[in-house]
């Protein structure tokens, strides 16, 4: 098999090079309005319906970059890139699970813009604006308001929350996207969070590399990789999102220190079958991207549509296992709906159980027995060098440490 090709989106005719490949253009120039997209799409009579009627339901933006893309390689409304960014008639019908706030988000807020769910880490939630509103959007309750920044006394709030919160070791850089920020702002989040000293690891979740890959220029590589570790979070849904200015921007930030890992989402219609998630995560793989999470759909209102059941998407899973290398295995998970967290889900290859052990028939037909050892469990004998900090990681939610005051502020 030749090598893997990464193909280049098409600069529409009438727009610079300088103009294409300036990131704040393709915010400046996003589509918002049924007329914007009519420059690029012909709407189906579904499509418009849901433009007329759906104006309240969930804000629409995409970026020209990915409209282009979008429409490159088919016109159909069927099309597995448009049905994630333009909205459709059947957001308009009741679903079978219809939820504003799937994750449970608000009950486990600290304030407008923290989300403390899980022991060790935290949702800052910096901005509020996404560079494409994806239809199958968990956090509609919070996303697409229009609110750029934080607000400086949320700013103030949050931090002071994370700092007096020693279990919290890791902060999620979230919204919204990050990464429409400016990088003044950025790197001011970025520099503030690291003068916090139990903050070990930054994360910052975005759709930029996707949807405006020139976002990633040599200015935030450096301011990412100042604030280090910082994780960056992409989310490519599909092999043909990946393109060559996408690789480039991906390649740019490994070469940079920054690591990258991708978290997918399972949609219907879009990438609900074994050879496109395989080809999705060998090119990801490829490009020194770790293919991390392949969750499951969340029922927000208006994506019964997009959602797969549970039953075929850990089919999609048993037909990679075996054929696809582990690195490039993402783990498949469900968010327990209400704000259960995460479940992993893999394929149950178990087929009896006794005292003594387990058999197992594996993904290639071979059956045998897994036998328990015999003697008593040991215990390392140093644990309890690690029993204050595992209590500490475990009641960082409930016991605040005493607040040594938040960095100082200024925006």
């Amino acid at each position: 098999m030749a090598r893997l090709v990464f193909p280049s989106t098409k600069i529409p005719d009438g727009v610079s090079v300088s103009e294409w490949s300036d990131w704040t253009w393709q915010l400046r120039r996003s589509l918002k309005t049924q007329a914007d997209f009519e420059r690029f799409f012909d709407l189906s009579m579904g499509e418009q319906s849901a433009f007329s009627e759906g104006k309240e339901l969930f804000n629409v933006r995409t970026t020209p970059y990915y409209a282009t893309l979008a429409t490159q390689h088919s016109r159909s409304s069927d099309d597995p890139l448009r049905r994630i960014l333009m909205p459709q008639e059947m957001e308009l019908h009741s679903g079978t699970q219809q939820m504003l706030d799937p994750l449970g988000e608000r009950r486990n807020q600290t304030s407008s813009r923290v989300i403390h769910r899980y022991s060790d880490r935290v949702l800052f939630l910096v901005t509020d604006i996404c560079s494409v509103y994806c239809r199958f959007c968990t956090r509609k309750h919070f996303t697409g308001q229009d609110q750029a920044f934080i607000r400086k006394d949320e700013y103030e709030k949050a931090l002071s929350y994370i700092s007096s919160h020693s279990g919290i070791r890791e902060v999620i850089l979230s919204g919204g996207d990050p990464l429409t920020l400016s990088d003044t702002h950025l790197e001011k989040v970025i520099t503030d969070l690291r003068r916090i000293d139990h903050v070990e690891i930054i994360r910052v979740g975005t759709r930029m590399p996707v949807v405006a890959p020139m976002r990633v220029t040599d200015s935030l590589v450096r301011i990412l990789r100042q604030g280090a570790p910082v994780f960056l979070m992409s989310h490519f849904n599909h092999p043909r999102e990946l393109t060559a200015e996408a690789a480039e921007a991906l390649t740019k930030l490994v070469d940079g220190g920054v690591p990258v890992m991708n978290q997918m989402v399972l949609l219907n219609g879009v990438n609900n079958h074994p050879a496109i998630v395989q080809a999705l995560s060998r090119r990801l793989l490829y490009l020194r991207v770790k293919p991390y999470y392949m969750f499951q759909c969340d029922p927000s209102i208006g994506t019964d549509h997009l959602r797969t059941s549970i039953d075929d998407s850990l089919e999609i899973q048993r037909e990679l296992w075996g054929h696809l290398s582990g690195l490039a295995m993402p783990t498949y998970a469900v968010d327990i709906p209400d704000g259960g967290g995460k479940t992993v889900l893999t394929p149950n290859f178990e087929t009896a159980r006794t005292e003594s052990g387990r058999r197992y028939r594996g993904w290639d037909g071979v059956e045998a027995d897994y036998v328990n050892p015999v003697g008593a469990k040991v215990s390392p004998a140093d644990a309890f060098l690690y029993e204050e900090e595992w209590a500490s990681l475990k009641n960082a939610k409930q016991n605040p440490a005493p607040s040594t005051g938040a960095p100082d502020v200024h925006i």
